[in-house]
């Protein structure tokens, strides 16, 4: 789990397609020492595990699965990411929970200059407007930012939402030079997945008959403890 709060940025030091999938070789800038084989890491928003190392670089699989999800595949020896490591359970939660699931991707369509900020507006599949709320929390390439707005464009079978950036995260992070039309990661909020998901199975699912699987189980461990109560006395007389 994370926070979309980025660490540091990292450089793709090489790239081996395969039958099986993509290996990436990330160069952090500052070294990561506490990085351990087998630890989670999101790179750009995608969560995956360290299988190597090599000199001060550290080395990731991505499966067939995330390649279809996100835009790394398209990613090319040079190109930098976004590194955050896992949120430890005495963190404190900057940003918002993030799972480093990608869920699809989407595509600058417009970059506003407003003061020291920028209003940078992107376009994404109508599908996924069920998971957005204007002030609400999304993840862009591994960054958890705030939605300052978002509309569906019907003509275009669009949904369209809009992130303002303050000068530190285009600093921090790969954010600050992300140009119209390009690709971008996104895990849309945690809560309103599940929430949408318990909405969408409407009266396949009662609150009733949860109620009564609830209580059919703890009955269940009841009779199961009265039980070994019962053995119990029985090995004591």
């Amino acid at each position: 789990m994370y926070t979309g709060i980025v660490e540091q940025i990292g450089t793709i030091s090489a790239l081996i397609d395969s039958a099986d999938g993509r290996r990436l070789t990330i160069k952090p800038v500052n070294h990561m020492k506490d990085l351990k084989l087998g630890d989670s890491i999101n790179i750009s928003g995608c969560c995956f595990t360290v299988v190597e190392f090599a000199q001060e670089c550290f080395v990731v699989q991505a499966s067939h699965e995330t390649l279809r999800r996100s835009k790394l595949g398209v990613f090319k020896l040079g190109n930098k990411v976004n590194l955050e490591r896992p949120l430890k359970l005495e963190d404190r939660i900057g940003g918002h929970l993030v799972a480093g699931h990608v869920d699809t991707t989407a595509k600058v369509i417009a970059i506003k200059q407003e003061g020291f900020s920028k209003l940078i507006t992107f376009a994404l599949p109508i599908e996924y407007a069920l998971f957005f709320v204007e002030k609400g929390s999304v993840t862009v390439d591994g960054v958890s930012l705030t939605v300052a707005s978002c509309k569906i464009e019907v003509a275009d079978k669009q949904f369209q939402f809009s992130v303002a950036l303050i000068p530190y995260t285009m600093e921090v992070t790969t954010l600050g030079n992300l140009q119209i039309g390009e690709t971008v990661n996104i895990e849309t909020d945690l809560i309103a997945k599940y929430l949408a998901r318990w909405l969408s199975l409407g009266n396949q699912i009662s609150m009733a008959k949860i109620f009564e699987t609830i209580n059919a189980n703890v009955q269940k461990t009841s009779d199961i403890e009265k039980l070994d109560v019962i053995k119990q006395q029985q090995v004591c007389n």
